[in-house]
């Protein structure tokens, strides 16, 4: 399997995912313009998109999907309430309701030889989910936009290859910051987003030898910046009752305008 982040921040996020036979996006919350670079920066051929697999109806996953989707004429998949949401989203224009399938959290859908499971979390947004996606015995996720996490959680991030996970804010800068008190609110709350400390714990329940490749992705522009939560996390791990220490394992930030790494699994 592959796996890269072509954006990831709280300005847009798309994230490709491909196996031997199969390529999907986990987004679309930027430009077509700047998907069709970023995978062609990978040897991608946007033509070759099996899916869009959207996590929820909020714009900086979707912005960019109307007209990705009108070019390509790709499959659209989501909740059914995150497809309505996107529907009543203005900017996406015109949408072929044709290419619409709907998901259910916990019901594992086959994608040529990829297996994409959706399942739960926690966000303000209609019916959100994040995505795991196995084949041929490998497995990635991609898993941001939660304002806490369970046990559940930490089930489906279990025995993974690869893993996207949110890193949104420190939570310090976020609390002394020019944010509105009902917006510090919404963040810090258990429909927002994970902090740094957060995210290293929740890494921290999934950790395991088998992991080759962690990226920190959706990170908040104005309350964090990448060294902050690289160190923020690796700390929790060298920190926490777990045998790993932060430099047991390859941990990347995604970027909101630059390419990442492709791991190849």
């Amino acid at each position: 399997m592959r796996m890269a982040s072509i954006a990831s921040g709280s300005s847009g996020n798309c994230i490709f995912v491909g196996s031997s036979r199969g390529n999907i996006l986990i987004d679309a919350g930027i430009s077509r313009k700047r998907i069709e670079e970023g995978l062609y920066t990978h040897n991608v051929d946007p033509r070759d998109i099996d899916g869009v697999f959207i996590t929820h109806e909020h714009s900086d996953h979707v912005s960019g999907l109307g007209v990705f989707s009108r070019k390509y004429a790709v499959p659209i998949y989501g909740t059914k309430e995150t497809l309505l949401g996107i529907c009543q989203y203005g900017k996406c224009g015109e949408l072929d309701r044709s290419l619409f399938c709907e998901v259910e959290p916990d019901e594992t859908l086959q994608i040529k030889d990829m297996e994409v499971k959706p399942f739960r979390i926690s966000h303000d947004a209609l019916n959100p989910v994040a995505y795991r996606v196995e084949s041929e015995g490998q497995a990635v996720a991609v898993a941001t936009d939660m304002g806490t996490y369970s046990a559940y959680t930490v089930e489906h991030l279990s025995g993974l290859d690869a893993l996207l996970l949110e890193a949104n804010h420190d939570v310090h800068m976020l609390q002394a910051g020019g944010y509105p008190y009902y917006l510090k609110r919404r963040i810090l709350g258990e429909r927002g987003h994970l902090s740094n400390e957060m995210s290293g714990q929740l890494l921290n329940a999934v950790l395991h030898n088998g992991l080759k490749k962690v990226f920190l992705g959706h990170l908040s522009k104005e309350n964090n910046y990448e060294a902050l939560a690289f160190e923020t996390v690796r700390t929790e791990i060298t920190m926490s009752d777990s045998p790993y220490k932060g430099d047991d394992f390859d941990i990347e930030i995604a970027k909101r305008d630059t390419v990442s790494s492709m791991v190849e699994i």
